[in-house]
């Protein structure tokens, strides 16, 4: 059986946002992932191996090379690739880029909880955060709530005004808290260890999501955020013991752990339950969902060929 190469642009023109989170509900059907990373260093460059077994879909390994030094030689900080393997006898099936991976997986991950938990007559989405990963929600979400209006606000404003020049119809906020107070959706990603959204801004409706923290001591939202919301993760083993998100109000009693309602194995429970409840999502990602993004992304190539 030969192996499939899935570079990025010949890859991501046969995707679509909405089957990409139809794809990720059905993975979640099946039997919970088996998951583990293992890191390996040499000062100041790392190796990350993210690997995920789902009995029914198959093996993926995402390795990722970090070299902080790359960008002074004009070369790439990170680099890696996603290689899948086949559930039936374990042989490689793929090898796919590592970018178009994560773009999908990240982005595709808050999709799929805001079409559970925003309101569907939401029309004003906040994009907090003018990074590559801003401009990927940009794109997910405008899948997922067509006609919707769009602001972007980040602290270097011209770093917004940059990426409302690549997004069409993205309007710039220069005043944060009254930009929270008119959306209707708020997706953050933003790299702050300090809460950069305060949940006395919030209004009734609302859907928080939340993309930037990723280590102990990172946090987007305040404790009052916490209380106010209602809290869903993708996944409470990637999330409530290693995200400072939740792990920080965890451990200081702002919440409990029975205040945190589901995550995507419990799709049943993982809902909206009135049009005046505020949602909060943690997004914390996980090899299990790019194991099941990278197997998407192989059967839609496969379909097109």
């Amino acid at each position: 059986m030969s192996i499939t190469i899935i570079p990025f642009e010949e890859g991501e023109a046969n995707l679509d946002w909405l089957a990409l989170t139809n794809a990720l509900e059905a993975g979640h059907r099946l039997q919970k992932a088996e998951i583990a990373d293992t890191f390996l260093y040499r000062d100041p460059d790392t190796l990350l191996n993210r690997s995920a077994w789902i009995d029914g879909m198959g093996l993926a390994v995402k390795s990722a090379t970090v070299f902080p030094g790359n960008p002074g030689k004009g070369k790439p900080m990170i680099g890696g690739a996603v290689s899948l393997f086949s559930d039936e006898d374990g042989s490689l099936e793929a090898i796919v880029d590592f970018h178009l991976v994560t773009k999908w997986k990240t982005a595709g991950d808050s999709l799929m909880a805001a079409r559970r938990l925003a309101r569907p007559d939401s029309q004003e989405i906040l994009i907090v955060g003018a990074g590559t990963v801003g401009r990927n929600l940009w794109q997910a979400y405008s899948a997922g709530f067509p006609g919707a209006r769009f602001t972007v606000w980040n602290r270097t404003a011209a770093n917004a005004e940059a990426m409302a020049a690549d997004c069409p119809g993205l309007k710039v906020a220069d005043d944060l808290e009254a930009a929270v107070g008119a959306a209707d959706i708020v997706t953050s990603a933003t790299m702050s260890t300090e809460p950069l959204l305060k949940g006395e801004w919030f209004r009734p409706g609302q859907h928080i999501d939340l993309i930037g923290a990723y280590r102990p001591d990172m946090r987007e939202v305040d404790d009052t955020a916490m209380r106010r919301a209602r809290v869903f993760v993708d996944s409470y083993d990637t999330t409530l013991g290693h995200i400072g998100e939740l792990r920080i109000p965890l451990e200081t009693g702002v919440i409990a752990r029975e205040d945190v309602q589901a995550d995507f194995y419990e799709w049943a429970a993982f809902a909206r339950h009135s049009d005046e409840e505020i949602t909060l999502f943690k997004n914390g990602g996980g090899a299990h969902l790019d194991l099941m993004t990278s197997r998407y992304i192989l059967d839609a190539w496969r379909a097109a060929a």
